[in-house]
Formats: structure tokens, sequence, C-alpha cells
């Protein structure tokens, strides 16, 4: 990232909500009196739209590198030396959103309403977005929002022409927990190393799930939901079932039966709905509304926010999924969506080296597909180096220096930024709400100078929508009849079963021919005649009970090809 130098001295500030003075400073570099520095004209400076004062000469070289020429998405307005100049405009180019992104902040800073404005104006230029609702306060997105003294006061403030607009949504909840459409996902299709992040398993026990997966794979035991999993476990650690166990090689019985007892434990608590089908075709997430405005896919988690694994996850899931099924498009014009993954530490939090590899993986190749993804979480170290190096977008909301721990987490959010006038320690720390440092990627690709921004109010309404509201979108959804009621079909465990009670009847039968022999070798040795071969002799020697005895070693079918996430490639 290039270096940008301030041009004016003074320690300028910003200006709370309310007009105030904030933090958002600046400190003059020190330099040498001798040296001669070429002077530069500079752009012009812009004509001013609201009567504010006129762009220091400093302010107008940040300003200048947020002029682009194309489509871009309006952010706020640049905050200098206690001064909100909304002729000076903070934008993200709209063809850079797949280069993805970062929104850090503390509680309470207005993370969500920054990802609320995002989301707006991405729709508004025909741009899908996914959002996930941890806290039940987005779906407001789908309503007007309301005009009041407060929203007016900083539409005038960033120079934004405010106007209470509604966004078209769909509303999701995972395994239809929760108001929404029933999101769910084959075990199958969400693989080894994602349900070992669920399921909390070690590096070990990782890879002999991985094992499980493979021989399903390879017998056609397709795993839909949690039963059949189980019952593939529950077959390899029983008697019939230990030679096969031996032919996957590397898995040992002891750790078969941690991982069952560990499916056994997360399906008592109620997880089992999350797994199954119909499973959830991610292509609905790139659809586009009447009249061309993006879709805002809003996954509704208020019901399962006390299970963090579980949806953080899944929501990679989600992104893995639609990596292996879109083609490389390379730059675009504008993204094919935009995926907010908020709570973004829980992804990476005691994650294995496979899986935040295959985040990295993930994150890098996703661009050329035309995704962008935006991490939201409290401060960039929540996000492993190699991700974070990856997001070329930055909204820094205020943070706090409470303690050494917090103190020490600023100063590593402020080595993630580009050098800058700005006294970033002491601008984080003083940040408003609804004020953040913003630095972007230009139209070219380069790092736009760091920005102390005011950003603009969402026109959508800041808060959910009533419940009954909520519940009537969902149900009128065209997608509500397509994925509301699960369906079981013939999957590992019923084949299973099946095999079970045929092999049970086989044992059977096989006692019933023993014994019949016996009683004929003593009819004969009494001299009464033999008799004709029994039903039951004619069913043994007919070669279906060795058939069977034959079917967990033949494939059946071809194998299933798996993606470097370890989903099922479709």
């Amino acid at each position: 990232m290039s270096d940008s130098e301030p041009l004016a001295d003074g320690r300028p500030g910003g200006a709370d909500p309310s007009g105030g003075e904030s933090g958002a400073s600046l400190t003059r570099e020190r330099r040498d009196p001798e040296r001669q520095e070429p002077q530069h004209p500079g752009p012009p400076r812009p004509e001013a739209v609201t009567g504010a004062p006129a762009l220091p000469a400093a302010a107008l070289e940040i300003a200048a590198g947020y002029a682009f020429s194309g489509p871009a998405l309006e952010l706020g307005a640049l905050l200098w030396d206690g001064v909100c100049h909304p002729d000076a405009g903070i934008r993200i180019p709209l063809p850079m959103l797949n280069r993805h992104g970062l929104v850090a902040g503390a509680t309470g800073t207005g993370k969500t309403k920054t990802l609320q404005l995002i989301a707006e104006q991405l729709a508004a230029q025909g741009v899908p977005v996914f959002l996930a609702d941890i806290k039940g306060d987005v779906s407001g997105i789908s309503a007007p929002g309301e005009d009041g003294g407060k929203v007016r006061e900083r539409a005038g403030q960033v120079g934004q022409e405010w106007r209470a607009t509604g966004f078209p949504c769909e509303f999701y909840a995972l395994g239809g927990i929760g108001t929404g459409i029933p999101l769910r996902a084959t075990v199958t299709s969400f693989g080894p190393v994602l349900l070992s992040k669920v399921l909390q398993l070690n590096q070990t026990q990782e890879q002999s799930l991985g094992l499980i997966f493979h021989y399903a794979d390879q017998k056609g035991l397709e795993l839909v939901d949690l039963k059949d999993l189980r019952a593939v476990v529950t077959f390899l650690t029983s008697d019939e079932g230990k030679p096969e166990l031996k032919t996957i090689g590397g898995l040992s019985s002891v750790t078969a039966g941690v991982i069952l007892r560990a499916l056994t434990a997360f399906e008592a608590q109620g997880m089992g709905d999350f797994f199954g089908e119909p499973e959830f075709d991610t292509s609905e997430l790139l659809r586009t509304a009447d009249g061309g405005r993006g879709l805002i896919s809003v996954l509704e988690l208020p019901a399962v926010q006390d299970k963090p694994q579980l949806f953080s996850t899944f929501l990679m899931w989600l992104l893995a999924d639609l990596f292996q099924r879109l083609p490389e498009v390379g730059d675009v014009e504008r993204p094919k969506l935009v995926f907010f993954f908020d709570e973004a530490h829980l992804l990476f939090n005691g994650a294995s080296k496979a899986f935040l590899d295959a985040i990295t993986q993930t994150v890098r190749l996703i661009r050329s597909k035309g995704v962008g993804i935006f991490f939201v979480t409290q401060t960039p170290k929540d996000v492993p180096a190699d991700v974070l190096g990856q997001l070329g977008n930055r909204v820094q909301h205020a943070l706090r220096a409470f303690t050494p721990d917090d103190q020490k987490a600023l100063k590593a959010t402020v080595r993630t930024f580009p050098h800058s006038g700005y006294d970033l320690e002491e601008t984080l720390t003083s940040l408003g709400t609804g004020e953040a440092v913003i630095t972007v990627l230009s139209e070219k690709g380069a790092p736009t100078p760091v920005a102390a921004t005011r950003l603009r109010a969402p026109e959508s309404l800041m808060g959910p929508v009533p419940a009954d509201v909520l519940d009537a979108a969902v149900r009128g959804s065209l997608l509500y009849a397509r994925y509301a009621d699960a369906v079981d079909r013939e999957s590992a465990y019923e084949k299973l079963t099946a095999r079970e009670a045929e092999t049970a009847a086989r044992k059977q039968a096989e006692a019933e021919a023993v014994a019949a022999e016996k009683a004929e070798k003593a009819a004969r040795a009494g001299g009464r005649p033999a008799r004709d071969a029994s039903v039951v002799d004619q069913v043994v020697g007919s070669g279906i009970f060795k058939s069977l005895a034959r079917s967990m070693g033949t494939q059946l079918g071809r194998e299933i090809s798996r993606s470097i996430f370890g989903t099922r490639r479709r």
C-alpha cells in the first residue's frame, strides 16, 4: 500500500452525530526545514453544494482520492478539523466490491447500520446481497425508514438526499428454527471439514471423519441427515462392520466411537433439523427482484444465536457451495453477490489448520467468480493475517482502549492501515456512533487515502419489522412451498437398516437350514425317505444371501467428488 503524506498542520477532528467535536484528528508530520518539496497544483476544489466551508488543501487531497468516475456506493462525508464536509464524499467503486472488505468496531459503534447502508446501495444498483441477522434487527431493511429529526440532521451533515425506501428481501432460518424459509444442507454436501468444526473434533478426529465420508461416498451410502451418518459409524463399529473398518485405513474403533458419541450428543441438542432435504439451492442468493434491484437474502438467527459454532460454519458452507458451482468471470462491472459474514471471529475460533487453509483459499479465489465477502467483527485481530491481507476495503468504527489487551488490539489495528496524517490511535478511540475510518480500493485497485468519515443514514427502517409482518413475508414467498417441509427419502440409514434386517433373516434361514439338514440326516439314519428340498433350502441356495453378504463390499455408483472444503461438488 502506498503512503499518503498530509499537506497541512494542526489536529483537525470530526464531529459527533449531534454536530459536536469528535476525535477524528491529524498530526503534523516532522519535516526537514531545508528540504525543498515540489509543489503540486492538485485537483480543482469541488464546488460547495450545501454551503459548507471550502475544503482545506490537505482534506482536498484526501477527497480527490475518492472522486471516482464510475458507479460507486456513497458511504458518507469527510470529517476534517472538527467539521463534516458534505462536498467531500467518501465512496467505494462498485467494481471493487468483489475485492472483499472488513467492517470492524466495538459493540454499539454502528457496524450493523453500516451493513444496512452498504446493502441498500448494492441492491439499488442491481447487486444481490446476503446478510446474517444475528440479533434480529436487520429485518427492517425490507421496510421504508422513519423520517425524523436525527435522520434529517445526519442527512444534512453529509449532503444526503434521504428518501424512506424499503428493499426486496427474502428471509431464511436455519432448519426452520425461527421465522424464515427453512434453510437446510445434507450431511454429504456439508462435508467432513465443516462438520468437524461444528462437532468440535480435534485434528485426528477430523481426519478420521473424512475417512468415514470417503467410505460412505464409495459405497453409495447417501448421508442426507445426521441419522445417516450415525448409522454408518454405528455399522463400522459393529462386529459385522469391523472388517470394513480395517479397509478404510487409519481409522481406529476408539476414534470412531468418539465421533459417534459426539454425533449423538449433537443430535440430542436438537441440531438435527439443520441437516436434511430439500437442500437449499445457493443459486437462490443470486437473484434480482422485479425492476432489476438486487434481492437481499437475510438469514434470521436470533433463535439459534446460542449456537455460534453451527451458524458460523453454516455460513461458510453457503460460500463454499457458491465457490464450487460458479464459473470464473474475472473482473466484472458489478459483483454477482456481496456476502456479509457477521460475527466473523466465531468462524475462526478453534479452527483446524485444514479449515483455515480452506477459508483462505476460498476467499482468495472466489473474487474471480464475482463474489465479494465482507467480514464483520470487532477488531482486525479476529481475522487471520492470510485472510486479512485479501480484504481491500476497510470500514473501521471506534475501538475501546480500557485494558492492556484493548490497547494492544488498537495498536495492531493501526498497523493494518496505510500511512496517513491521522493520529489513528486517538482517532479510533474517539469516533462517534456512525463514524468510521475508511480506506478502499480505487478504480485502479490502489488503496485510497485514509479518511475519517461521518456515514450516511440508511433509508430503510433501522430496527426490526413487527413479527406478524415478518411472518407474512416469509409465507408469502414463492420459495416457502419449495423448502418448508422436510423430506426423508431412502438414504444410508434406511439402506443399513434394511441390510441389518436382511442379515438377521439370512442368519435365521441358515440356522433353519442347518436344523433341517440335521433332521434329514437323522431321518436317513432311521430308514425314513428323504424329503424334497425345503423352501428355506431353495432360498439359501439361490445365491441371494451370497449377494447380500457381498453387498457392502460393492461400490454403488460413482464415488462423490469433493471440493477444497470437503463439500460435495454439484
